[in-house]
């Protein structure tokens, strides 16, 4: 053999013993998460303010916006109006009614059914837009419900009035009481939703992102604020199935954050099955695939310290 084929032979023996190597093992990598919460409005409107900005650490009862919402202003208007008018009506009832209080009754009466007009020919043109199908359901339902309620008030003035004319029972008396008693629920019902144009914190949040800006329209149940919980920092690892078995809830635990280079000890909160489709945290995982995956989620023992981490930076587990 030739000092060539020496070569060779001994380049291929090295080869054929370094591919013998064990695979060196891979560390399990985890994520720093976090509950998730969002804030919405309860009334629609517009919004006129926003007071925090995103990234920025909010407590529980600060203002978050505040919106322009001048349907509950003008329903507010007419509830006190409702109210002024079951209050002198029930006071008429009471009293018994004198010239004057027959007048008043009755510019009362020409006031409510002009409302009442205004609510039919409201009605009507939304019942044609219904049929054209350019107005929803919820909308036309609105405008009927308020017809309705304007005829119902259109009738009990009128029931009054003609019950003064001919003298006040007392039946009447405890309808003008009852009439006064609804009127005021109203009242307090739109001061209530009035109340809602400001969006307040319900919780510590560390604000992640703002969907709308001051201007747009923000409609009731949207998402217009969403973030952390800081007080809820936990790790997540997904552990294969031939190793899950060194894990037991209630472990403590040591874990490395890389781009903080700082370490961290927690405790084994819970372990989980997780389904086939499930992401995992591991970006270059080493299992079998008819391995199960379960999940461990782990506390950290300082809470301050784990409420700095960047959500969904990485966390190596340690031996």
């Amino acid at each position: 053999m030739n000092s060539k084929q020496i070569f060779f032979y001994t380049l291929a023996l090295l080869i054929t013993l370094g591919s013998c190597k064990s695979k060196p093992e891979r560390p399990i990598e985890g994520k720093v998460k976090r509950a998730t919460i969002s804030f919405t409005p309860k009334v629609t409107g517009r919004i006129l303010n926003i007071y925090v900005q995103e990234g920025q650490m909010v407590r529980k009862g600060d203002t978050l916006a505040m919106l322009d919402v001048p349907e509950v202003s003008a329903k507010i208007a007419q509830a006190k109006g409702v109210v002024e008018a079951a209050t002198a009506q029930s006071n008429l009832a009471q009293a018994g009614a004198s010239q004057n209080q027959l007048k008043q009754l009755q510019a009362k009466h020409d006031a409510t059914k002009e409302q009442f007009n205004y609510a039919q020919k409201s009605f009507q043109r939304a019942d044609a837009m219904f049929k054209d199908s350019m107005m929803s359901p919820q909308a036309h339902d609105e405008i009927f419900a308020k017809y309705q309620g304007a005829k119902a008030q259109l009738d009990a003035v009128t029931a009054e009035l003609n019950e003064v004319k001919s003298g006040t029972r007392i039946e009447k008396k405890d309808a003008a009481k009852g009439q006064q008693a609804q009127a005021s629920g109203v009242l307090q019902e739109a001061q209530v939703a009035y109340s809602e144009r400001f969006v307040i914190a319900t919780n510590d949040m560390e604000i992640e992102t703002i969907s709308l800006n001051v201007g747009e329209l923000a409609t009731a149940g949207y998402a217009l604020f969403n973030g952390y919980i800081p007080s809820t920092t936990y790790i997540r690892f997904t552990i294969p199935e031939n190793e899950i078995g060194k894990y037991a809830k209630g472990q403590e635990l040591n874990m490395y954050i890389p781009y903080a280079k700082d370490s961290l000890r927690g405790k084994v909160l819970t372990i989980r099955q997780m389904a086939r489709y499930a992401s995992i945290t591991a970006a270059y995982p080493d299992y079998q695939m008819e391995q199960a995956i379960y999940e461990i989620k782990v506390q950290p023992d300082n809470i301050p310290d784990a409420e700095k981490l960047l959500v969904n930076s990485t966390a190596i587990l340690q031996k």
